[in-house]
């Protein structure tokens, strides 16, 4: 499935942000109403009525604390809402796609350090209290042509190695890369950014009643006969399901109105 020819790919880095023929290899559903997964990556769904806080690289995170502390508008919209949880192993593929067509209305970083997702490597550091460097980018998809799920946020979360995430939207293949940029239309299913070499998860929030989670996402995180590592201590974690980038994670709510 990569681009580039395989005699090409001779450093582990060149591996880590490969390019790939996603317009054949990762299909993406005709409907436009349809959210589709950014990453490929290994998802958690849920809401934030029935949880306030976000248990991402070993540290709980409060919404505000997500979004940022000085941004009480957009928490506000997003308080009570649903959250997907995409958790990105090395191995994996590492650009992110654009999970809904909408607006740029918000884009901006927030500092933080750089955690591993390994408990081992949780445990042999300190800052209990750290949080990870994040880019937030919110889409408005209410628009003209747009996916009709409301505002959409879009939360790279960077982690240990990690030193930067590329901002590099293509409206087709990896052509021409743009930085992200106020009033900028994103398309769903183009390329939007490049985690550099390391681990990393994205985070996308839904307002409330906008969307529904595919069903088979629902039953497969309620399994019994699975078991999985990353989890809050003390209690028994959710089951992640394995996603490729593009596919179909959620539709528009009936009862939403745009």
């Amino acid at each position: 499935e990569c681009l580039a020819s395989p005699e090409t790919m001779d450093t582990p880095r060149k591996v880590f942000e490969r390019q790939i023929r996603y317009w054949e290899c990762r299909p993406i559903t005709a409907d436009p109403t349809a959210v589709v997964s950014p990453s490929d990556a290994r998802l958690l769904i849920g809401s934030l009525a029935k949880t306030s806080r976000l248990f991402l690289k070993h540290k709980f995170f409060e919404l505000d604390e997500l979004l940022g502390t000085n941004v009480s508008y957009w928490r506000q919209r997003f308080e009570n809402g649903d959250f997907a949880v995409f958790r990105l192993t090395p191995e994996k593929y590492h650009y992110n796609h654009v999970p809904a067509t909408g607006v740029v209305r918000a884009y901006y970083e927030l500092d933080g350090v750089f955690q591993s997702c390994h408990p081992g490597v949780v445990v042999a550091q300190a800052a209990p209290y750290s949080k990870n460097r994040r880019t937030v980018t919110i889409l408005d998809t209410d628009i003209s042509d747009g996916s009709k799920v409301g505002l959409v946020a879009m939360i790279e979360i960077v982690a240990l190695m990690i030193g930067d995430i590329v901002q590099c939207y293509s409206r087709e293949r990896y052509d021409h890369p743009e930085p992200m940029r106020l009033g900028m239309r994103l398309e769903r299913g183009a390329p939007k950014s490049l985690f550099r070499p390391g681990s990393s998860t994205v985070v996308l929030l839904f307002e409330p009643g906008r969307i529904r989670f595919c069903a088979d996402l629902i039953a497969n995180q309620q399994r019994s006969d699975a078991r999985s590592l990353y989890g809050p201590l003390g209690r028994s974690p959710p089951v992640e399901t394995d996603v490729q980038a593009r596919s179909t994670i959620a539709g528009r709510s009936e009862d939403a109105t745009p």
